[in-house]
């Protein structure tokens, strides 16, 4: 097992502080996170702005992950229903070919009469 990991090991598992500088001579970082529970042990308001700069960051995590997945569930919404649009094309086109006409294709479909007209003049 790599040294460094276990030196991790050892100061998460409560190694006592004495041994601390022997442990972060040759593990990167190990140092830094000592530091920093050193002193949010020791400074009450230090811990407490920690902790609510901890919670704002998973707050601001949390606002962004129900941002994205809103915004997926309403491109898949918004894609069904350009889908929708498509068939509904195709269907009052096979309607036209058929010769039926504009008012009995807006009463089957619920389209307006002026969709009807726009997408006849298109096709021919």
């Amino acid at each position: 097992m790599d040294h460094r990991l276990v030196n991790w090991l050892m100061f998460i598992n409560g190694t006592p502080k004495d041994r601390w500088e022997e442990l972060a001579m040759d593990t990167p970082g190990l140092k830094k996170a000592m530091t920093t529970l050193e002193f949010l042990s020791q400074n009450k308001e230090a811990r407490m702005l920690y902790e609510m700069r901890k919670k704002a960051l998973l707050d601001e995590r949390s606002a962004l992950d129900y941002a994205e997945t809103r915004g997926r569930e309403e491109g898949k919404l918004e894609g069904k229903l350009e889908g929708k649009a498509e068939r509904d094309k195709e269907i009052v086109a096979s309607m036209l070919k058929k010769g039926l006409s504009i008012s009995l294709i807006a009463e089957v479909t619920g389209l307006s009469s002026t969709d009807i007209e726009e997408l006849d003049k298109r096709l021919q």
